[in-house]
């Protein structure tokens, strides 16, 4: 995939909108999921692959930087938000990217509406934030939680390399 396909993956906030208006008329389902995405694994390749068989389209939102930085600790995101966005948007089961800068999904999944919002194994439905489940069923989404992969997680692999390292 070019570089110019990658970005055309890449939504704005004034695009996505559109974008998603263009699936509902065409009554296409949409799945969308989020997260950091910092060191793409073997347990993402699974949650993304997963969570496209579950519709017709799939967005993915990126943590921006700085809620990554609030969320795993002061040490990441190892990768910068752009660049985590390229290596999504270059999967093929992946339709659409957008990065989102908020801690928490909720803006991302009201402009989104999700037909499905698909987490992975590592959240349950009360550990995921009630705003973002209040927000997908107020639209008539549905949440999807999949099987956790285990001993797959960027956390695990950051700490396996510094172990290497000392």
């Amino acid at each position: 995939m070019s570089a110019n396909d990658r970005k055309r993956k890449k939504l704005t906030k004034g695009a996505l909108p559109q974008w998603r208006q263009a699936l509902n008329q065409s009554g296409k389902r949409l799945v969308v999921t989020n997260g950091c995405f910092d060191l793409l694994h073997v347990g993402h390749i699974e949650l993304l692959e997963t969570a496209k068989a579950q519709g017709d389209a799939l967005l993915v939102g990126v943590s921006g930087d700085i809620s990554v930085r609030t969320l795993k600790g002061a040490s990441r995101p190892l990768n910068h938000e752009e660049d985590r966005a390229a290596v999504i948007a270059a999967l093929e089961c992946v339709d659409a990217v957008y990065v989102f800068p908020e801690v928490r999904a909720v803006n991302f999944l009201e402009m989104a509406r999700p037909d499905i919002y698909v987490k992975g194994g590592d959240y349950s439905l009360e550990a995921l934030p009630q705003e973002e489940r209040d927000v997908v069923e107020q639209h008539g989404g549905k949440i999807i939680l999949l099987a956790h992969v285990p001993g797959h997680s960027t956390t695990e692999v950051v700490r396996k390399i510094r172990q290497v390292e000392e």
